[in-house]
């Protein structure tokens, strides 16, 4: 069902249409359509990449020697040979009097605007700091920031170095964030108080003080007073510090691939894996997605929702590439009902990104944005974190408005970026993402690995894209990284999502085709909840599945083995619930909490999540694991027992 449709006019005038326009000049050759780009994009995979270097004007201070190496997936390098700095060109644009940066926090609290020239010389003198405190390109500056000015900074500024970022959210507990920044053994921590949640004020003191025993590389810590009126704790050096000395702007000029930032995946096994993204990488996906995708031009503005725990916050920085300027909102999207887009309106944004259990959210509190706010400038939402239900399509058409375009994306931390969207030509159609992204070969593979269309199959990606990442964090051979993306077709990347490709152009996501857990649009490591829970005395050991139910649900499940001598009582599930809240975040808080007799493995040792979540997907048993490999038959067979009651 077409629910929307772009005019002429609204073609005829988007940043896609002029990008085509002089495509057609350069190129000599037509190009009617997104369609027809898309097409010749990936039949000339390096003239479209080259193409959006000229375009968009990137900077290289060395020249390249090659577009693309011929070594296949993921050995391919892109621009061999080319320097540049990913932080100068986000820098680059903008007047030095307009507004870079909108900072609001959940309340209603007035924005505080940081202009494009004060946010220059913040990020002159940080970097100026940390030359001073003695970081080299190749260093890792870690940080535990909200979705603050603060962390926009400190990541423009460590770029600027040449050091290697990693932020994680303030809403994660010590464990989880020390599983994931221990691994980068950082020379500087940024970290902040606090921060605020549903009109609360949350209180991190404890969980920094963990990490700065736990981060023992750590030399210069870098505290940031945000939520509370009390003195730095020890040894720390205050935000302020490192913004009061002037430096000049300058850019350590890095190779192509040189790392930039580290995201961390929710690995269902072991330690979370560090994603490593590379300058170029993320210069020529931010360039093509802000400015084509998200159709962004100087002056305009884009508002993410986001923690900068999510991939999104990160790509939301390819808009001040532009000239445009982003919105940092800090706190909970509900607080007040329709709080996101009360934001929207007051900083008059453009284009709007956020998940959609946030659209749901909203819709279920009885508000009408439409009725309430200005939202005329809003021209743009964008989707992401999980597919929009249905009912969000039309919700959003008749609460937010009728000439918003609806774009449901889908991509994620491991190319902090899209794979498929929509495109200005696109229609919107309920429940469906309007297509594929120029530069991305995808499609849907069957088990044997054959294309299929307008039935469900596998998401691959056929052909390298430069944002994939460059390694993982610890991984000198790859051998991880092959593991992860290109075990079941060598060459191909195995995305983990299953996907229909229509006929008519438009595609679905179903959910997740392993075991990674998604709640609420962010995904949840399986062994973060491990790492928590089996240090409990009453219990033995856990398993974590979610499961996609019918009409757009999600359940996320939690079975748990009592260590002998307990039982699996309400006193023990609220304090599993308890322990998970504040250890971790609400969202690992599962659905249900269930007992179970054991937890089967792989004769090498590793928990059965995919197998038992495809039991309560509906799979029979012999579809769903070789009872073979299995540690404990009898285990499984009682996971199938549970699952067929369920159904």
């Amino acid at each position: 069902m077409i629910l929307w449709s772009p005019t002429a006019e609204r073609i005829q005038g988007s940043a896609l249409r002029e990008y085509l326009d002089w495509l057609e000049e350069r190129e000599g050759r037509p190009f009617a359509d997104h369609d027809a780009l898309w097409a010749w994009s990936v039949e000339e995979l390096d003239r479209f990449w080259l193409s959006i270097v000229d375009y968009y004007g990137v900077d290289f201070s060395a020249p390249w020697t090659q577009v693309r190496t011929a070594d296949p997936m993921p050995h391919t390098r892109w621009f061999t040979g080319a320097r540049l700095n990913w932080a100068q060109h986000v820098l680059r644009r903008g007047p030095d009097s307009s507004v870079a940066l909108l900072c609001v926090q959940e309340g209603g609290s007035p924005a505080r605007d940081i202009t494009w020239g004060s946010l220059r010389r913040s990020v002159a003198a940080a970097a100026g700091w940390l030359r001073r405190a003695g970081v080299r390109p190749g260093d890792r500056v870690c940080a535990y920031l909200p979705n603050t000015e603060h962390a926009v900074i400190g990541l423009l500024a460590a770029a600027a170095v040449g050091a290697v970022w990693s932020c994680c959210s303030p809403d994660f507990g010590a464990e989880g964030t020390i599983g994931r920044l221990a691994q980068l053994e950082p020379t500087v921590l940024i970290a902040v108080d606090g921060y605020h949640w549903n009109g609360k004020e949350i209180d991190r003191a404890d969980v920094v003080a963990r990490l700065r025993e736990k981060l023992p590389t750590v030399r210069h810590f870098v505290h940031v007073p945000y939520v509370f009126d009390r003195p730095a704790p020890a040894d720390a050096i205050l935000w302020d510090e490192i913004l009061a000395e002037d430096a000049p702007l300058e850019f350590e000029q890095v190779e192509f691939s040189h790392p930039l930032w580290v995201l961390f995946t929710s690995g269902t096994t072991g330690l979370p894996k560090g994603l490593v993204h590379g300058h170029g990488g993320m210069t020529l996906q931010g360039l093509m997605w802000s400015g084509l995708y998200c159709g962004l031009r100087e002056g305009e503005r884009m508002f993410t929702f986001t923690s900068t725990g999510w991939a999104l916050w990160n790509m939301q920085l390819g808009a001040l590439a532009q000239g445009a300027s982003i919105v940092l909102y800090e706190g909970s999207p509900g607080h007040p009902a329709g709080a996101v887009f009360e934001v929207a309106a007051r900083t008059e944004a453009d284009v709007l990104l956020l998940g959609a259990a946030v659209v749901t959210a909203t819709a279920n509190t009885g508000v009408s944005p439409r009725q309430e706010y200005d939202l005329t400038r809003l021209r743009h939402i964008m989707i992401s974190g999980s597919a929009l239900p249905s009912a969000g399509y039309h919700w959003i058409m008749e609460h937010v408005g009728p000439d918003v375009r609806i774009d449901s994306t889908s991509g994620g931390t491991d190319i902090s970026g899209a794979f498929v969207g929509a495109n200005e030509y696109a229609p919107v159609r309920v429940g469906r993402i309007g297509g594929l992204l120029a530069g991305v070969d995808c499609a849907a593979w069957d088990e044997d690995g054959h294309p299929v269309v307008d039935e469900v199959g596998d998401l691959v990606v056929t052909r390298p894209i430069p944002s994939m990442p460059v390694c993982l964090w610890n991984d000198p051979d790859a051998v991880r990284y092959t593991e992860s993306y290109f075990e079941t077709w060598p060459g191909v990347w195995r995305h983990g999502d299953w996907v229909t490709f229509y006929s008519d152009g438009s595609l679905a996501i179903h959910g997740r085709s392993d075991s990674t857990l998604n709640r609420q649009g962010v995904r949840l490591g399986s062994s973060d909840f491990y790492d928590v829970l089996e240090t409990m005395p009453e219990i033995s050991e856990t398993l974590v599945v979610g499961v996609d139910q019918p009409d757009d649900g999600y359940w996320l499940g939690l079975f748990v083995v009592p260590a002998p001598g307990h039982e699996l009582d309400d006193s023990l599930k609220q304090k599993i619930v308890q322990t998970l809240r504040t250890r971790l975040t609400p969202r690992h808080v599962p659905d249900e909490i269930l007992e179970a007799p054991a937890v089967p493995h792989t004769l090498s040792g590793k928990r059965l999540e995919v197998p038992i979540k495809k039991l309560l997907s509906g799979r029979p048993l012999e579809k769903a694991a070789n009872i073979a490999s299995v540690d404990d038959p009898d285990a499984l067979r009682w996971y199938a027992r549970f699952a067929a009651s369920r159904l």
